[in-house]
């Protein structure tokens, strides 16, 4: 796995943690649903990567 791919998905969660918590701050359901998806796609990239560096 590249440095960049671990930059990104790190970027990714953080961004969605951020997300979240607005949306818990501000009642915003939809806000708090979208970081919680942003976070879950970051871990299954980061679980792909994970994977390929495996087989390497």
């Amino acid at each position: 796995m590249g440095l960049d791919d671990k930059i990104k998905n790190a970027a990714e969660d953080i961004s969605g943690k951020a997300k979240e918590a607005f949306g818990k701050a501000t009642d915003n359901e939809r806000l708090e649903a979208e970081g919680d998806a942003d976070q879950s796609k970051a871990n299954i990239k980061q679980a792909g990567e994970n994977v390929k560096d495996a087989f390497k």
